[in-house]
């Protein structure tokens, strides 16, 4: 597929993204300790939380109440993923919602799963904030500030890390967990709407996926989050683990969260795809893959023609030089009898 010049991978300006990654096989050298293992693990699920808590459910999306400390708090925890800023991430999030799998949309699969799980933040696009989708909190000034500033809350938090638990503390305990971390939010806006089920009709191919759920501390209800946006909890139903939201139900107990918006019972009963609603956001996507099997049909049925027609070619070629060989051969005996 080709792209634009600003939609091509910036490879020098996403390098510092792109050494994390090779940066926990310095463990190599250092060892790994146990120490190590479980820092990776509690900052893997702490800053998951940070982001599905903050930077997805109260900043995009704003499905419970905060008071100012509190949101200064989610924010500079969820900045700790190095995610870029807390603006950054929330407001190109509503405009995914806005515009989700149209042309417009930002991170839509239909246009490469590879750019919907990472293409789309290693290029030059999309790199700055676009404040006007997020004017909401733009307003606060603490918030520009961590956002313009974004990599300062990893940056402590390595050195942290790192004199807490030393260099292999560094290598696994912080980017090795920053590494997961990155990829385990990556799969909702890739996998999500690819792998999985669907409840609800919507216009997006979102789909529900308890692994990924497991995986997101409850994102991975993807559809039923597309179905009603507002919802501070993704899992609808008991069986559909959501840790986040079972956390923020805590925080809410504890006066650290307020108005927290749950589905409302109509809502959980429209729109279900097993009553015989037309499944909009499957069927407006088979148009482009039915074109797709057409001219892959049409590549095949072109290769075979030109095979046979080699293959045709062939034998006649080697029909007529046999014809001429033989005419070729009667024609020097009949010389041969002529002169005797």
């Amino acid at each position: 597929m080709s792209r634009a010049a600003d939609e091509r991978v910036q490879w020098l300006k996403s390098s510092p993204m792109l050494l994390a990654h090779l940066l926990p096989l310095a463990a190599i050298w250092t060892g790994v300790h146990l120490r190590d293992v479980i820092i990776c693990w509690v900052l893997l699920v702490v800053r998951m939380f940070f982001i599905t808590a903050g930077y997805h459910r109260y900043f995009a999306h704003r499905s419970y109440k905060l008071g100012r400390a509190m949101q200064f708090i989610m924010a500079f925890g969820a900045m700790t993923s190095s995610q870029k800023g807390v603006l950054w991430w929330s407001g190109y999030h509503r405009h995914h919602h806005r515009f989700s799998d149209l042309q417009e949309d930002i991170h839509s699969p239909k246009k490469g799963f590879w750019w919907s799980h990472i293409g789309w933040i290693m290029c030059s696009k999309f790199h700055k904030p676009n404040y006007d989708l997020i004017p909401d909190f733009a307003k606060y000034p603490e918030l520009r500030f961590l956002d313009r500033y974004w990599a300062l809350p990893p940056t402590m938090l390595a050195i942290g890390v790192f004199l807490i638990a030393g260099w292999s503390g560094l290598w696994i305990g912080f980017f090795l967990s920053t590494v997961l971390l990155w990829h385990c939010t990556f799969f909702i806006n890739s996998l999500a709407h690819v792998f999985g089920r669907r409840r609800f009709v919507t216009t997006d191919t979102s789909r529900n996926s308890w692994l990924l759920a497991i995986l997101t501390l409850g994102e991975g209800w993807h559809n039923n989050h597309h179905h009603f946006q507002a919802s501070v909890n993704q899992g609808f139903y008991w069986w559909e683990l959501d840790v986040t939201y079972y956390v923020l139900r805590g925080f809410e107990f504890l006066g650290l969260a307020h108005d927290l918006k749950r589905p409302p019972e109509a809502a959980l009963k429209r729109n279900l795809i097993k009553d015989g609603h037309t499944d909009i956001g499957m069927l407006k996507d088979l148009p482009g893959r039915a074109l797709d099997a057409l001219a892959q049909t049409a590549q095949n049925t072109k290769d075979r023609i030109v095979v046979a027609t080699q293959q045709v070619a062939g034998s006649i070629f080697e029909a007529t030089q046999e014809a001429a060989e033989s005419i070729s051969q009667v024609g020097r005996q009949g010389a041969d009898s002529t002169s005797r």
